[in-house]
């Protein structure tokens, strides 16, 4: 019976301890601040101001704290960028940023950060392919009709883009050094005055979001020629890729979460594991389809890494092609 007791006991200790040192489902949670403060560094109403405020509104639920979203337009994104930058690494200000931020980087010569030390990549939210598109009247049926115009130097072409600095200005440049054409860039401010100089014709080709074009095209006003992502786009699985013509050609719209640089590791880990969590809900993958974009697991090591690929690509591409903020 003395045996037996013992035995009990010593089992119990020997599993109290266990539970002590292993117990991932029971052990407590890294705390974060009661305040956190999401900066989008752009104006409201565009689809990095959408994503946040949805993930703030989520991440507020989940959390039990409060999350509210601050826009902080201006530079490019640089200065909203730089209060992120600057803050606590805390856990208390984070960055809701697009690929632009590493594309205006590219071409900017100097920054009040340094993009690969002053933040930490938690989370990707999603990653949406960009469509290659002429007016319906354009003589242009596909991209390689497109492609052997560009490369005549008899025929002038004119590009659009979104604004200097761009991924559609950038992922057009990147085009042009693999594809061996040439055309003029015309930035605006914004889409959306692009799109109407090309239904002018004034333009006659432009890389944009397919959110940005959907109507149009739909309505038969823009023609398609290709989508920018490796594989076809599940939004629009009959148009081919560019990289099926221009191997290896890709050019992809992507937003994420960012903190300041020195925030430590299990407070990045649990922000990433939350967000992930809210990313693959029905809500929020609907509201991500909106803008043709699809949600991307990443945990923050595997985005780090994408982040890390995405700003030597851009900054290649803007050293090779003598781009820069000014042109």
């Amino acid at each position: 019976m003395i045996n037996t007791l013992k035995s009990i006991f010593l089992t119990s200790i020997m599993v109290l301890g266990a539970g002590l040192s292993v117990p991932p489902a029971f052990a407590q949670e890294t705390p974060l601040p009661k305040l956190i403060k999401i900066i989008v560094p752009f104006s409201p109403g565009a689809s990095n101001d959408l994503f946040g405020r949805a993930l703030a509104q989520r991440m507020s639920a989940r959390l039990g704290t409060t999350v509210i979203v601050e826009n902080k337009p201006g530079a490019g994104g640089a200065i909203g960028a730089e209060m992120v930058a600057r803050g606590d690494p805390d856990g208390s200000i984070l960055m809701l940023s697009s690929n632009s931020f590493t594309t205006n980087a590219a071409m900017t010569a100097k920054l009040p950060y340094d993009m690969n030390k002053s933040f930490v990549p938690v989370a990707m939210v999603a990653k949406a392919s960009m469509i290659v598109v002429v007016s319906a009247n354009s003589p242009y049926k596909t991209l390689p009709q497109a492609i052997e115009a560009m490369r005549d130097p008899k025929l002038k072409i004119n590009y659009g883009s979104a604004g200097v600095g761009s991924l559609a200005h950038i992922g057009t440049e990147l085009f042009h050094s693999m594809a061996g054409t040439t055309a003029l860039h015309v930035p605006y401010k914004g889409v959306s005055n692009a799109i109407t100089d090309m239904l002018g014709n004034n333009i006659q080709i432009m890389i944009t979001t397919i959110a940005s074009v959907g109507e149009q095209i739909k309505a038969g006003k823009l023609r398609s020629l290709a989508v920018t992502s490796l594989e076809r786009s599940q939004a629009m699985p009959e148009i081919p890729t560019a990289a099926e013509y221009i191997s290896g050609y890709t050019a992809e719209a992507w937003w994420g979460v960012f903190a300041p640089g020195s925030t430590p590791k299990p407070i990045v880990d649990r922000l990433n594991a939350v967000i992930r969590t809210i990313t693959e809900q029905p809500d929020m993958r609907k509201l991500l389809a909106q803008e043709s974009a699809d949600p991307v697991p990443m945990n923050s090591a595997e985005f780090n890494a994408y982040y890390t690929d995405e700003i030597s690509k851009w900054k290649k591409v803007a050293r090779e092609r003598n781009l820069s903020s000014t042109n």
